[in-house]
Formats: structure tokens, sequence, C-alpha cells
């Protein structure tokens, strides 16, 4: 068959959007798009509630009234259809579902149970002395360098370091969980051609990865041995007990680096907003709040329909895949005042930047505790930000953040010696 006849066929089997609901042309995973999402965001919020993606032939939402609606409801949008573009319902999962995140209850409520217990706050408190201090000294050495990279030296090396000694794997090798967890996450988009250039390489990883979450290689002290000591309690297989310690790595690895990336870059480029955090401390975790509003770590992920239903005034068929773009829900005017002005002073603990209902991002209290204590630590030691250069970004067909952000962090003893 000539590739013209292909592409005739293809054409001749796309889906189209029923009359009623408004088209977007844009693909939301290009390179151009991710770059600066936000004014494609505000043209599908104000193309409707509810929209078709062209390209994927999907439904998606992008109000924040839209998007809480479908995260909450999950009896009607499942994720065990996948949490990506292929609908593991209808199609043959090409890799094997989370066991908390593509699954529904009651088996999800089992492995959550367990999950959300070791990583609960009480479990989190025990650690954050010295969380505290391998922040404040990470940060000590960075101003005493006149220059870093605050993706690289902070808000990849800070995780790296106590997150993985939490979780009790072995130090060496910890360079692997980088692209792993970019594996991960493009994997909750289309299976593009980011998808396929990440898992190409990915093979040691994976081994490394595989090697690593088996009970003998976990620190007897650990979230990694406390997941084996709930299977040895029958809570959960031990097999699931090795798929939890992965889960565990990619729900609070990655969701802190750029996390913490993302608010080094938004005190650089509004220092005032910085001025109000160094000032008073006892901000930091409203000012994350922010910093998870206004550039969401989270921009994208699917739901599925699990009956016919009713919404936003579209009738839906089963086994629909619906976009959820919880960024542009971060960025709905209807809902923020001033939505695109960045603002340590807000309150925005409403925020869908880690989701919400019961498939919340599962590491998403790691995650904040461990912002937290950047910030603070930083407030402490920091006077202002330099950007020594142009911050390059991280494209991820589900997160958001950087590669790399040239920075000088500038002493408040420096100030005070003057």
């Amino acid at each position: 068959m000539s590739q013209t006849n292909a592409e005739e066929i293809g054409r001749a089997h796309r889906r189209v959007a029923p009359p009623s609901v408004p088209v977007v042309t844009f693909d939301p995973y290009s390179d151009e798009v991710m770059s600066d999402p936000y004014p494609y965001y505000q043209e599908m919020r104000e193309a409707g509630p509810l929209v078709w993606i062209e390209k994927y032939e999907t439904y998606a939402v992008g109000s924040y009234n839209s998007v809480t609606r479908v995260l909450t409801d999950h009896d009607a949008f499942c994720s065990s259809a996948g949490v990506g573009l292929t609908n593991f319902h209808t199609e043959p999962p090409w890799r094997k579902p989370s066991i908390i995140l593509e699954v529904d209850p009651p088996n999800h409520s089992r492995t959550r149970k367990v999950f959300s217990r070791i990583l609960s706050p009480r479990s989190l408190n025990k650690l954050r002395e010295r969380f505290e201090q391998e922040a404040q000294a990470m940060i000590s050495g960075l101003i005493e360098k006149n220059s870093c990279d605050g993706v690289h030296d902070l808000a990849e090396a800070y995780p790296l370091k106590v997150f993985a000694d939490a979780v009790g794997l072995p130090s060496d090798g910890r360079e692997h969980l980088l692209p792993y967890g970019d594996m991960v996450f493009n994997a909750f988009g289309p299976q593009n051609e980011r998808f396929r250039q990440c898992l190409a390489k990915l093979g040691p990883s994976i081994e490394w990865i595989n090697e690593v979450c088996q009970r003998k290689n976990l620190r007897e002290d650990s979230f990694g041995a406390e997941l084996y000591a709930a299977a040895d309690a029958g809570e959960i297989t031990h097999e699931e007990a090795g798929l939890l310690v992965r889960t565990m790595l990619s729900a609070g690895l990655d969701t802190t680096i750029f996390t913490i990336g993302n608010a080094l870059a938004c005190f650089a480029r509004y220092p005032e907003q910085w001025a109000i955090v160094r000032d008073d401390p006892s901000i930091a975790r409203q000012a994350i709040e922010e910093v998870l509003r206004y550039e969401s770590t989270f921009h994208s992920f699917y739901r599925t329909t699990t009956r016919p239903l009713n919404l936003e005034g579209v009738e839906l068929d089963k086994n629909q895949k619906v976009l959820v773009v919880v960024a542009s829900a971060n960025r709905d005017t209807n809902h923020w005042a001033s939505a695109d002005t960045f603002s340590v002073e807000r309150k925005p603990a409403a925020n869908v930047a880690f989701g919400t209902g019961i498939h919340g991002c599962a590491g998403q209290m790691i995650a904040r505790m461990e912002a937290e204590i950047v910030v603070k630590a930083l407030a402490a030691q920091v006077e202002r930000f330099e950007m020594l250069g142009e911050p390059k970004l991280h494209f991820n067909n589900t997160v958001r953040g950087y590669s790399s952000l040239p920075l000088r962090f500038v002493s408040k003893a420096k100030k005070k010696g003057n």
C-alpha cells in the first residue's frame, strides 16, 4: 500500500468532534506549546469548558471547575484505563499499569492505604530535622561557589540525597533515577517521538531500578523496608511491595525536583516576591503553593469515562479519554484573581498542581515538605538570586520544569558585611 493510500485510510477512520464541541488544533505536547503553554491554555478555556484535541482525537478540560469535577468523580472518570492517552480497557497495555495510580477501588484503597501510611505527615516529620540539616549544608556550599546550576546542584541533588536515603537506596547509581522518572512521566502522554527517544536509552536505568528495589538492597530502617514489612504482615503481596518501591521513586522524586526548580526560577525572576519570603520565612509553605499554582509541576494527564455520561452539556460514551489540563485550571482567571501574576501573598491552597481526589499524587506530601524546607533554608542564608544565563526547559509529556538554571546565590551575610 502506498503512503498516500495509507494516509487516506487513516483520515477516513479519524474520529471527529461532535458539532457542539469546539476543536483545538494545537498540539499540547509540541515543543512550541510547551515552551510557553499558558496562552494556549487560555485559548482552550475561552473555546469552552470541554474541547476536542484534534491531533489526538480526545476530549480535554482546562477550566478549574471542569478539571476538579473530573478529578473528584473517580466513579465516572477512572484511572484504571491508564493516565496516558492509551486506553488500557480497549487496547493491550504496553506496560504494566501502576498498582496505585492506575487502579480503581477497592484494590486502589488497599495499596494506597499502605503507601499513604508510610509517607504520612507523622512519618515525614521524623525526617524533618535531618532534611533541614542537609538543606542548610547544601545551600551553604552553593553560596560559597561563584555560580551554580540551580537544577543540578540543588533541585536534583537535594532529593537524590535525602529522599533516596529515606527510601533506603544504595548510594551508587542514583543518577539512574533521573532518566527513569523522565520515562515514567513521558509515558503519561502520547507515545510520541519524545517518548520513543526516552524509552530507547532507558535500558541501564531499568536494570538498576529492578535491582535496587529488591528487599536485599534496601536499608533496614527505610521506607522501602516498611513496604516489605507490610507484605510480611499480609497487607500487600511481596511482588506489590517491590512495585510500590518503584512507585515511591517516581511519586516522591521527580515531583520534588521540578517543584524546587520551578521555585528557584520564580524567585530569581521576581526578586520582590523573594524579598517577601526572605523577610518572613513563615510563609514558605504558602509560597510553595503559589509556585505550584503559577508554574505547575504536572501539566496534564488523562481520565477515562466508565459509562455514558454528560460532561459540560456534551454526551460522552463509555471509554472516552479526557485530557485533564491541571496547569490550565491553576491559571483560570474565572477562579483566580490576577491568575497570571506570581504572588507569594496569595493563599492558593486549592490549587490542583498534584491533582485532587483519591488519585492525587501519592508523593505530594514529601514534595511539599522538601520544597518548604529548601525555601526556609534559602531564606535563612540567601539575600537574592542572580540569573547568570537563560534557563533551559526540560520537555516532558506530563511534568514541566527546567534542565538547567544558571544562578548565583548572594549571601545575606555578605550584605551585612558590606
